[in-house]
């Protein structure tokens, strides 16, 4: 099944933590909190301004992002857990660090 969000909704995967800390101590399940990280699945075409024109979303489908610890609504799609969210719950993209700025 294909799914198509309406409006400024976004469609948006949560990427895992990491199960055990840099020191190596192992998280049980039910320590964890839940991932404020995802990856953006699918994009609606955008909301509509006064004047009835189309205002383009921000994020693409592959984008990292970070969302607000309640943002969205939490769905089953196909067997997979994903979150809709508005794009305004959206805190901001995550971009990839260049190989010469890791370097430096």
């Amino acid at each position: 099944m294909a799914f198509r969000p309406l409006a400024d909704r976004v469609v948006i995967k949560r990427i895992e933590e990491e199960a055990r800390t840099k020191g190596g101590i192992i998280i049980p399940d039910t320590a964890k909190e839940k991932p404020q990280e995802g990856e953006v699945v699918a994009v609606g075409p955008g909301a509509r301004d006064e004047d009835g024109k189309r205002v383009p979303v921000d994020v693409k489908a592959g984008d990292r992002i970070l969302f607000g610890k309640w943002s969205g609504s939490e769905v089953k799609i196909d067997g997979e857990d994903l979150l809709i969210m508005k794009e305004s719950d959206i805190l901001g993209v995550i971009e990839p660090v260049p190989a010469q700025a890791k370097a430096a």
